[in-house]
């Protein structure tokens, strides 16, 4: 009876282990990693419609293993810059790619 349970017991831990193994994305990302991202993403996002100088403006911002990318556009290159700026102040923002367009 004993020996049934610690097969059970060892069964279950097995099983446990996989499901933490498989627990990642496509991309070999963990849950805290995706996790992350999408904070530094809100966060810069936040920061974005805060900015006197960038409210109002349609800015669509991505995070992929802490680098930043900002699409949209924007009327002159100081403000493309200023964007760039304030997206890069986010803690956790390794880099800043900037798309946005001068139209």
């Amino acid at each position: 009876m004993i020996r049934g349970k610690k097969i059970v017991v060892l069964a279950l831990c097995i099983l446990l282990l996989a499901a933490l193994w498989s627990c990642q994305t496509p991309a070999g990302r963990t849950a805290g990693e995706v996790i992350d991202d999408a904070g530094i993403t809100t966060q810069v996002k936040a920061k974005l419609l805060h900015d006197k100088i960038l409210t109002g403006l349609a800015i669509s911002v991505s995070t992929f293993e802490g680098e930043v990318t900002l699409i949209g556009a924007v009327k002159t290159l100081g403000i493309k810059q200023h964007a760039t700026r304030v997206a890069g102040s986010v803690a956790g923002v390794r880099g800043v790619k900037n798309l946005l367009k001068i139209k």
